[in-house]
């Protein structure tokens, strides 16, 4: 695992669902988890579903899932996002 992302490998379970807040056009790629609340911070820059694409690929690094288990399935076009993990 990345030394920059924390182990979110208990959030990894079937149907989960994992809201977050996200920062596109970042310094760096990050996620940050504290008191039950994830930010994600992305440097790819919010068009054409880049930062999207961005921070799915963050988080299933970080819960240790492939990225094709993540499912966006709220704010696609918002800061605030959800992602539901289909096992």
């Amino acid at each position: 695992m990345a030394k920059d992302l924390p182990d979110l490998s208990d959030m990894a379970r079937a149907n989960a669902e994992i809201p977050c807040r996200v920062t596109p056009k970042a310094a760096r790629n990050r996620i940050t988890h504290d008191q039950g609340h994830l930010r994600v911070y992305v440097t790819a820059p919010p068009e054409n579903g880049k930062a999207n694409q961005a921070v799915r690929n963050l988080l299933a690094k970080a819960m240790g899932i492939p990225k094709t288990h993540l499912i966006l399935i709220r704010g696609d076009a918002a800061r605030d996002k959800v992602f539901r993990v289909q096992i």
